[in-house]
């Protein structure tokens, strides 16, 4: 059990957390996924005061613990004096209603916790778009209970975004209203393709990972700005972009949310719009904190939402974080499975110079050399080869111009559709 709350936190809300472990999760994972609750807790603006494990093979259908355990969990709430129960599954809303009734107690499972966050940090009008509209898809089917029941106007975690002056809504109205933010972010969409339309001819590399794996810490090392990196989870929501010179290539470095093991579906669904940023990059950087003993686990978490993502055909480069914090052990044993990584310390500024190298690498093996003789009237293609390439030599031979130039694959590809057929005369060298 916990220490008891120090008096420095009492204006914080009280909570306990409950996990299952049994024969698909160990009793050192489930302990492991309750430390990350914790932080999850603490983010939304708890306290964590009790942890309680059960050894169950599955869920019980109707109180996930089983009617003994939520006796257990009644007693240790009023000894302790706990506002709020946080599962770290998510729970039916059967589940929900007979847990509170047996506990007297607030609950919320996992998502509802994630979802409060993610109210909680959203700034632009995408993210708290996007925001809304995932609680409001997870709210739907549970609309009695926490329309009625919670009486959401009490505030503390769980009560933050839609709904807090809504508690007479129906489902036609909520349904209403997720059209409604559909539409908005169809619109916001749009104007995001607008913007990054104007950042075409320039290469995109996107840090992802697990959160709080250190991909801020990594863009203001990179870029000397300063987009929030603290020790928190979720501190990133929204994209953040920013140009960064190599030696050889400017590059645009985007930062993103990070992920999480069961992030719940609705918000990879609104984040969908804000993720494109990874789904249309060159490259990723997948940043994983190399000091945590989860940190296999964490990787495999990342790779699994970029498969959800159809993102998994993007070259990545595997970055090990936090160097400064791993033994000599935890190294080597890295550096035989992942022997393509690169070791850093985003914090310390160690290695970065090696990661922009690899960088530089990967967009070299996208650029090949062409010779085209180009009709002079056709001057955008080439305006385009003189703005994206790098001419090596130009010749005038009559009303045509031959150029020999350096290309990415992708802008050649480009520059094909200006010239609409690339001719019989191209040579590539």
């Amino acid at each position: 059990m916990l220490d008891d709350v120090k008096n420095s936190d009492i204006e914080q809300e009280k909570v306990m957390l409950v996990g299952l472990y049994g024969p698909k999760v160990t009793k050192f994972q489930a302990e492991e996924y309750l430390e990350e609750l914790a932080m999850l807790a603490d983010t939304a603006g708890g306290i964590t005061v009790e942890k309680v494990l059960q050894n169950k093979t599955q869920p019980d259908i109707s109180t996930y613990v089983g009617k003994g355990k939520i006796q257990e969990l009644k007693r240790i709430k009023g000894e302790k004096k706990i506002d709020t129960i946080i599962f770290d599954d998510d729970l039916s809303p059967t589940q929900i209603r007979n847990i509170e009734a047996g506990t007297e107690a607030k609950i919320l499972d996992r998502s509802a916790l994630i979802l409060d966050i993610f109210a909680s940090r959203a700034k632009t009008a995408a993210a708290k778009t996007q925001v809304e509209l995932a609680q409001l898809q997870y709210l739907l089917p549970r609309l009695t209970r926490y329309w009625t029941h919670l009486s959401r106007q009490k505030g503390g975690i769980g009560t933050k975004g839609p709904g807090e002056t809504q508690i007479e809504t129906d489902r036609r109205i909520i349904g209403q209203r997720i059209a409604t933010l559909k539409d908005k972010l169809k619109k916001l969409d749009q104007q995001r393709t607008t913007q990054r339309k104007g950042r075409e001819g320039m290469h995109r590399v996107s840090l992802v990972g697990y959160t709080n794996a250190g991909k801020s810490t990594l863009m203001n090392a990179f870029t000397a700005t300063n987009v929030l990196a603290e020790d928190r989870l979720f501190a990133t929501l929204d994209s953040t972009v920013r140009r960064l010179d190599l030696e050889n290539h400017s590059i645009l470095l985007s930062d993103t949310v990070g992920f999480i093991r069961k992030l719940p579906h609705n918000l990879i669904e609104s984040f969908k719009s804000t993720l494109d940023e990874v789904r249309e990059a060159d490259i990723l950087l997948h940043v994983v904190d190399g000091s945590s003993i989860m940190a296999h686990e964490y990787k495999e978490v990342v790779d699994t939402t970029l498969e959800e993502l159809n993102a998994t055909n993007t070259k990545t480069v595997l970055v090990l974080n936090k160097v400064d914090k791993m033994t000599s052990d935890q190294i080597a044993e890295m550096r035989d499975e992942y022997p393509d990584a690169i070791f850093v310390s985003a914090e310390q500024s160690i290695g970065l110079r090696e990661l922009e190298e690899k960088i530089e690498e990967l967009i070299e093996s996208d650029y090949s050399y062409h010779t085209l003789q180009i009709p002079m009237s056709k001057y955008k293609a080439v305006a385009f080869i003189h703005e994206n390439a790098t001419v090596d030599s130009e010749e005038f031979e009559g009303s045509n111009v031959e150029l020999t130039f350096s290309m990415a694959d992708k802008d050649f590809e480009q520059l094909s559709h200006l010239l609409n057929t690339i001719g019989s005369n191209e040579e590539v060298i």
